[in-house]
């Protein structure tokens, strides 16, 4: 087994989601994790504290991308329209692996409520980084949440949608985080 092969992460990442999918959260061992993706478990453990947080990795990266671009958004841009910009700048960090994993990682948090937990915790942390973000941006607070909120659901719906959407060769989850924010938008719109 290697030490410091390239890839090592990914190969973790990959090789939990197919042992959750495939033997179930409880029954994976970091072991079997290791074991699978090449490396050996110190190699593990250098990039994960243990196994529930190989869900959310990419997660610190995904929410400095989306609090920098609320922060790059033109001045005079709407606290939507912000977390728009957020969600394109996100959203070039997903490769066409991810879209390949997405699957995959559902089936897995869908089947562990250890996993979903962790996933909950994930949604509000990136809410809060939009919400931040927005904030230092002037946004009022209720108005900042609700953005970040928004944001937050709009790029889980957009996720679902590119990494279920046929492989025509449109590997940019963008268009469909963007769809997903105006269909959010006009939802908010209908509640009067």
């Amino acid at each position: 087994m290697g030490r410091w092969e390239p890839g090592a992460r990914e190969r973790l990442v990959v090789a939990a989601v197919d042992l959750f999918t495939e033997q179930g959260y409880d029954a994976t061992t970091v072991a079997q994790i290791a074991e699978r993706a090449g490396v050996t478990k110190s190699t593990f453990f250098r990039y994960f504290p243990d196994k529930r947080e190989l869900l959310v990795a990419g997660q610190e990266t995904l929410s400095r991308l989306l609090a920098e671009g609320i922060a790059d958004a033109p001045a005079d841009a709407s606290p939507l329209e912000a977390v728009a910009a957020g969600l394109v700048r996100a959203a070039g960090m997903m490769a066409p692996e991810s879209r390949e994993l997405a699957p995959r990682l559902k089936a897995a948090v869908a089947a562990s409520a250890e996993l979903q937990e962790r996933d909950a915790l994930k949604t509000a942390s990136l809410a809060a980084a939009m919400t931040t973000a927005l904030v230092a941006r002037g946004v009022p607070d209720p108005v900042a949440a609700l953005a970040g909120e928004l944001g937050v659901l709009a790029f889980k719906r957009g996720y679902a949608q590119w990494a279920e959407g046929d492989r025509d060769g449109k590997n940019d989850l963008a268009p469909y985080a963007l769809a997903a924010l105006d269909e959010l938008r006009a939802a908010s719109a209908s509640l009067g």
